[in-house]
Parts: C-alpha cells; sequence; structure tokens
C-alpha cells in the first residue's frame, strides 16, 4: 500500500437506517400536521383588473330610493256606453279638447224605437181607460142622484098619504087596512132611501179608488215613458266633463252593448306622477313622503297622495302630486327620475353598492386583507340601502378594502389570491 492509496472505512449500517426512519416520521409529521393544523381553504387566483375594489367609510347616509314617475293627468274619466246601439257616427278623435256635453259618437238602436212605441201605445190606452172610469163615475152618480130624486119624491108623497091616513082613521074616515097600506108604503121607501144613499156612497168610494188607481198607473207609465225616450238622449254619447279625448275604441258599423268600455277623457287641470316601486320598501312607503325631481333642468317637489296595495312582479304603485308648481311643459307619458326621501340622514358605515347583493344577498364579502393580497368571506349585517350605498350594521370597519363586483364567477372559492 502506498501513500496514493487511501482505506475506504465502511458506514455503520445501523446509522443509514437511523436517518431513513427519522426523515419518514419527519415527513409524516408533516403530512398530520398539514391535515390537522394546515389551512384547507379552497382558493383562487384573480386578476385585480377584472374587479371593483371599494372602501368601508364612515359618512352621512341619506335615507332614500330612486324611482321613475311617469306623468299622467290628474283624474281620468272613463266613458261607457249608457245605451246599447250600431255606431253611425263619430264625431271627435282621439286627442281632440272637449266641453262639457259635447257630442262624441251617434249610435242608432231601432229595438229601442221600437219599445217607446210600444210603451207610447200602452200610455194611450191606460190614459183611455181612465177617461172612460171617470166617465162611468160622473154617469152613476147622476143616475144615483136621480134615483135618490124620484124616491124622495115618492117618500114625501107617501109620508103625507101616511100622515092624512091617520088624522082620517081618527075620524072613522078610512079603515086601518088602508092606514097599515100607507103606513107600509111610506116605511118601505123610506128603506129604500136608506139603502139608495147607501149605495151612492159605497159606489162613490168604490169609483174613486178605482180611478185613483188608473190614475196613479198612468203616472207611472208617463214616467217610464219620460224615461225610455231620455234612453234616446243616451244614444249620443257625450263629454260628462272638459278635458281631452284620450283614447277612443269603437268603429263606425261596429255593434256596443250596454256598459262598454268605449273611451277614456284625461282631465287637464293638473298632472300627476305613478311611480314604480320595490316592495322591499311597502313598509316604509307612506302618504306624505316627499320626493325631488327634475324637469327640463329645474327641480320640483311632490308628494305621495295615493298607494295601490296591490304587488305585481314584485312591485307597487304610488301616485304622487305636485306641492307647490307643476312644470309648464310636461306632457303625458313624459318620465323623470325621482329622489324619494324615506327618513332622516343620519352618519353611518358605508359600503358603496355593486353586483355582489345579487350573489349573496347582503350577507356576507371578500374583504382584501391588508398588504396580503388576499381576500377572505366575511359575514357582514346590512340595513338600509340608498342607489349608492348600503348602511353597515357591523362585520366591517371604516378603511377596509372590500370587492364590491359580482362573484358569480368566484363559486365557493374561501380566499381569493390576487394577482
Amino acid at each position: 500500500m502506498n501513500d496514493m492509496d487511501k482505506k475506504i472505512e465502511k458506514r455503520h449500517p445501523r446509522l443509514k437506517r437511523i436517518i431513513w426512519i427519522s426523515a419518514i416520521a419527519v415527513l409524516v409529521l408533516l403530512v398530520i400536521y398539514s391535515m390537522f393544523f394546515g389551512d384547507k381553504s379552497s382558493r383562487l387566483n384573480i386578476e385585480t383588473d377584472k374587479i371593483t375594489i371599494a372602501t368601508v367609510e364612515r359618512d352621512i347616509f341619506q335615507d332614500y330610493i330612486a324611482v321613475i314617475g311617469t306623468v299622467e293627468p290628474i283624474q281620468t274619466i272613463y266613458l261607457d256606453a249608457i245605451e246599447g246601439g250600431r255606431v253611425e257616427e263619430i264625431l271627435r278623435d282621439e286627442g281632440s279638447k272637449l266641453r262639457k256635453g259635447d257630442v262624441i259618437i251617434r249610435l242608432s238602436n231601432h229595438n229601442l224605437l221600437l219599445e217607446i212605441s210600444n210603451h207610447e201605445a200602452e200610455v194611450a190606452r191606460a190614459v183611455n181607460e181612465l177617461r172612460q172610469a171617470r166617465l162611468l163615475m160622473v154617469q152613476q152618480q147622476l143616475i144615483n142622484q136621480s134615483s135618490i130624486i124620484d124616491t124622495r119624491k115618492v117618500l114625501k108623497q107617501q109620508e103625507r098619504t101616511f100622515r092624512n091616513n091617520e088624522k082620517l082613521f081618527e075620524t072613522n074616515s078610512i079603515s086601518r087596512e088602508e092606514l097599515e097600506k100607507s103606513k107600509e108604503e111610506y116605511q118601505a121607501s123610506l128603506e129604500k132611501m136608506n139603502l139608495l144613499l147607501e149605495n151612492q156612497k159605497q159606489d162613490s168610494m168604490f169609483r174613486a179608488i178605482q180611478v185613483a188607481s188608473l190614475e196613479s198607473s198612468v203616472s207611472r207609465m208617463e214616467k217610464n215613458l219620460v224615461l225610455i225616450r231620455a234612453r234616446l238622449d243616451n244614444l249620443d254619447i257625450k263629454a260628462p266633463v272638459d278635458g281631452e279625448l284620450a283614447t277612443l275604441n269603437p268603429e263606425v258599423g261596429e255593434v256596443i252593448n250596454y256598459g262598454t268600455r268605449i273611451g277614456t277623457i284625461n282631465i287637464l287641470d293638473s298632472y300627476k306622477l305613478k311611480a314604480e316601486i320595490d316592495e322591499h320598501y311597502i313598509d316604509r312607503v307612506k302618504k306624505g313622503l316627499k320626493g325631488a325631481c327634475d324637469f327640463s333642468g329645474k327641480d320640483y317637489t311632490a308628494h305621495i297622495e295615493k298607494i295601490f296595495p296591490e304587488v305585481k312582479n314584485g312591485r307597487f304603485f304610488v301616485d304622487m302630486i305636485f306641492d307647490d308648481s307643476v312644470p309648464s311643459q310636461i306632457r303625458i307619458g313624459q318620465t323623470s327620475r325621482i329622489k324619494l326621501e324615506l327618513g332622516e340622514s343620519q352618519p353611518a358605515v358605508l359600503l358603496p353598492r355593486g353586483g355582489f347583493y345579487q350573489s349573496t344577498g347582503g350577507q356576507w364579502v371578500y374583504v382584501i386583507l391588508p398588504e396580503q393580497h388576499v381576500a377572505v368571506k366575511r359575514a357582514i349585517r346590512i340595513g338600509r340601502q340608498n342607489p349608492r350605498f348600503y348602511e353597515i350594521i357591523e362585520g366591517l370597519e371604516p378603511g377596509e378594502k372590500v370587492i364590491v363586483s359580482g362573484y358569480d364567477n368566484f363559486g365557493n372559492a374561501d380566499k381569493l389570491i390576487l394577482k
């Protein structure tokens, strides 16, 4: 063995086994630590230029909502057909200015004319019956009176005969038979007179009732005839008020029935705004709430006059009346954005509105951790809201940064790694 050669010492096999066991143990411990103590949250890489980040701030919260108001006439009058018939002539077009009483449409109704003719004939028959009843009443009165006059004459004669016979009987100038005969004739005439007087009384009462009944019947029929004749006037459909003919439905030759809606008239003395509001605010919207709007660059104020309780497709309607003046160049159908005040302005923690609300319902947001380029989920509670801000009741502090754009592309990621 020379100096160039060097003896290689052989490692101890036990030491090698210990090294391998230690390495495996460390690896197992790392795996266990990762399983129980490691960060198991899901992550997603996001480019910052594709999201919107806003800063939470403390400021005055203005409690209002923005709604769209549509200009409508202060009142709309509906035109309904009071009488059915065929449209013969249309005298006014949509958009025409009307005065009360102006004829808009003329109808014809031959059945109505026939009905009036038949009713007139019935009235004539009833009047004739009344005239005959009155004539018969007078005639019967004359007959009864004549009978009474004749009977009274006979009664006086028989009474005079009877009284004379009594004196003659006392002087034995006549027999008792003659006296009794004259007495019986006198009493019979007296009873007949009483019957005639009672008959005259009863007959007068009966005929008076009969005539009164006929008079009442004729009076009713004449009043009905007046009403039926007035229906002829209803064939001319007239404007009930001054205004503008907004809509007109019938066409010439069309047959319309009683109660058919034929059009509308707008009263243009003033205007109102009909606003559509989300049902989320239905408990907070009250009569008298004020709103600001703009027409032709000039500000106007209006207040809620009427609330329609029915909710359709998640929205309900209100009518708003201008407070001081009405815009001079306002037009029906024109729209304006209304800033409707729901309450007083107060200091609050504010978060700008964004698309995140549609994904989370306002229950949580992604908050960016300072200097870590990481956004994590955090539960929050939102109070009031206006078109610009949400009022944060808890979960966020002024100065924190929040992703406010939509979360639809983030899936269920617990953390967002900002690139």
